[in-house]
């Protein structure tokens, strides 16, 4: 993969603040991680040779309370075997579902200082990743 998603851009990270903010939302994650973590020169753990997975293991390890302090929790993980429709080249080491009560509850996750600190991990990680928000919807046991 070429494309690098790490962190949304300014246009991205407005147009989720722009959404209904007190519905409930799912985050679909697809992350891949870089086979090395990617720490900035000055992180602690820069010359450690953290893989990508290490070092989003280290995400989870210290955002783990700050999702369940904002209400937030898994509601799906499952494990990449192939891409039946679409890129082929979009193979993805992480998958799962994140569930938050409103969209207010990620943004106090995102925007707490513990979760500030730690997203390094992530961004560490990362090679390419997408996070895309979901709404609740009527019918959702049937297509269409």
């Amino acid at each position: 993969m070429t494309d690098t998603h790490i962190d949304p851009s300014r246009d991205q990270f407005e147009a989720f603040k722009n959404l209904d903010r007190d519905q409930p939302i799912e985050m679909l994650n697809l992350v891949r991680f870089r086979d090395l973590a990617n720490y900035p020169g000055d992180h602690e753990l820069a010359r450690d040779g953290l893989s990508g997975a290490q070092a989003y293991a280290l995400y989870g390890k210290h955002t783990a309370a700050i999702l369940k302090k904002v209400g937030g929790s898994i509601v799906w993980r499952a494990q990449f075997e192939t891409t039946l429709i679409g890129p082929m080249a979009e193979a993805w080491d992480a998958m799962f579902i994140a569930r938050y009560p409103t969209a207010h509850a990620f943004m106090a996750m995102v925007t707490d200082p513990d979760y500030q600190v730690a997203v390094v991990h992530r961004q560490a990680a990362v090679a390419t990743s997408r996070l895309i928000r979901t709404g609740p919807t009527t019918g959702a046991t049937q297509f269409g």
